[in-house]
Order: C-alpha cells, then sequence, then structure tokens
C-alpha cells in the first residue's frame, strides 16, 4: 500500500464502500470528492494497476462494463492502512 498514489489510494476507498461498483461509478464518487473531472485516461490505468497489484479484481457484467472489487489481499492491506490511520488521526 504503500506505494501507491494519493489518487490509487482513494480508487480503493471508493471500492471499499461500494457493492461492485463499474468504472463510471467510480469515477462519479471521485469526481464529487475531487470537485473535477476524472479522465478516462486517468482513471483505468490506475484501476489496472491496482488489479497488477493484486489489490483488486476485474469482472465483467457484460461486453461494455466491468465491475470491481477487493481481493482477501486488498482487503488486508485497507485493513492495515485503516489501523495506521487511527493511530495518528483521532476523529471525535
Amino acid at each position: 500500500m504503500y506505494d501507491l498514489t494519493g489518487f490509487q489510494r482513494d480508487l480503493l476507498y471508493v471500492i471499499t464502500g461500494r457493492d461492485e461498483p463499474h468504472g463510471l461509478a467510480i469515477k462519479d464518487e471521485l469526481e464529487e470528492y475531487y470537485e473535477k473531472e476524472i479522465h478516462h485516461g486517468r482513471l483505468y490505468p490506475n484501476l489496472d494497476t491496482l488489479v497488477e497489484k493484486g489489490l483488486v479484481e476485474k469482472g465483467q457484467r457484460d461486453r461494455r462494463t466491468n465491475f470491481y472489487t477487493l481481493t482477501r489481499r486488498g482487503r488486508r492491506e485497507m485493513e492495515a492502512r485503516r489501523e495506521w490511520e487511527d493511530q495518528y488521526v483521532e476523529l471525535a
């Protein structure tokens, strides 16, 4: 997880919080958060990187639509990240 960009970590957070989101749903979530357009040329290569690193699995809903889920490794990495964050950030 330490070698991911902030954008890649944000992708993981969105995938974690949604039930098998497709690419455009992830894009919409991040555009709302970033308050700017996320281009396909940024989104999909970063999703592919997460797949290559074994953190995310890409499935196919139909010929045009892929969905994304965390792998077991991805879930463990997210849990470890949250534990690490909780050491430093205490929100009341």
